[in-house]
């Protein structure tokens, strides 16, 4: 593995977890011998890495062998002498599996959560609606607008349209579908997906959760376009179809220059969820501290 664009330290109840950063995958990769000490109660960093040592072994037996061979190392500055060195880490969904094997009453917590995220699958595989309903709920506990929200849903029906497209039209998913993604990305917006990511500060956040009103619909536009130009020319395969992807974008790059043209101002911005959010916050804020307006001031007496 690569060295990591940052180390730094996480607390779980007030004690220290080694994280790092991978800004090529996107992904938070945790040192395991911290967070089973901390799970488990280990005053020292020798025990935690014995009852590491055993887990492993349990681990084996419980035939998770392919667990054990993805997870990675990386050299992690060592608490005792502050000197870096090999530790074992794993990304999040690594780490809740090995949290699964951990008998812990501090590991209860994960465990629940991780029964009913399996519960909820599992119903949404029955009824997709409750996926929809689950969305909007989750996205209004955030601190989202109602507004704001269905136009996020409204973008993840349109993004699904465009990946149906693609699956029709022998496009592979994940690699290939990231790559038609920031082929629209970088023609609608002038910049690749990872730029527009570091613009905005993010990390593992989702970009379109941190869009504007104005960039969430130029989004739509590039992948609607993208959609219908697809269907039209019946591209096959991804060199063909990262023409399309590179077409429909433009649509919502011209879209983009010509409204920046009339206001003067950029489109893509900095600002992400929380800005947003902080940006309401003062309006009200402000609204409140404003003196209360009487009938007489209202009509000019």
């Amino acid at each position: 593995m690569k060295e990591l664009e940052k180390n730094s330290i996480q607390l779980f109840e007030n004690q220290k977890i080694r994280v790092a950063w991978d800004a090529e995958r996107e992904e938070w990769y945790f040192s395991i011998v911290d967070v089973v000490g901390v799970l488990t109660d280990q005053e020292t960093l020798r025990g935690a890495s014995n009852y590491w040592a055993k887990l492993k072994e349990r681990l084996k037996a419980e035939g998770a062998d392919q667990l054990l061979t993805n997870c990675q190392q990386l050299k992690m500055k060592s608490p005792k002498d502050g000197k870096r060195y090999k530790t074992d880490v794993a990304n999040t969904e690594q780490l809740l599996r090995i949290i699964q094997s951990i008998p812990s009453k501090k590991a209860e917590p994960f465990k629940a959560w991780l029964a009913m995220v399996g519960r909820e699958r599992i119903e949404e595989t029955i009824d997709p609606e409750q996926a929809i309903d689950r969305a909007l709920e989750t996205y209004l506990k955030k601190g989202y607008s109602e507004e704001w929200v269905h136009q996020r849903l409204l973008a993840i029906r349109i993004r699904n349209e465009l990946t149906d497209e693609w699956k029709k039209r022998g496009v592979q998913k994940g690699k290939e579908y990231a790559i038609l993604t920031d082929e629209i990305t970088r023609a609608w917006s002038g910049m690749s997906t990872r730029q527009y990511k570091q613009l905005k500060g993010l990390k593992k956040e989702n970009l379109r959760d941190n869009m504007s009103d104005l960039e969430l619909v130029l989004t739509m536009l590039a992948e609607a376009s993208t959609t219908d130009i697809a269907k039209t020319e019946q591209p096959q395969g991804l060199d063909e179809n990262q023409k399309v992807a590179r077409r429909g974008g433009n649509v919502a790059g011209i879209a983009r220059k010509a409204l920046e043209a009339e206001t003067g101002r950029p489109v893509v911005t900095s600002q992400n969820a929380e800005s947003f959010r902080q940006l309401v916050t003062d309006i009200v804020t402000d609204a409140a501290q404003l003196p209360e307006q009487t009938e007489e001031d209202t009509n000019g007496k």
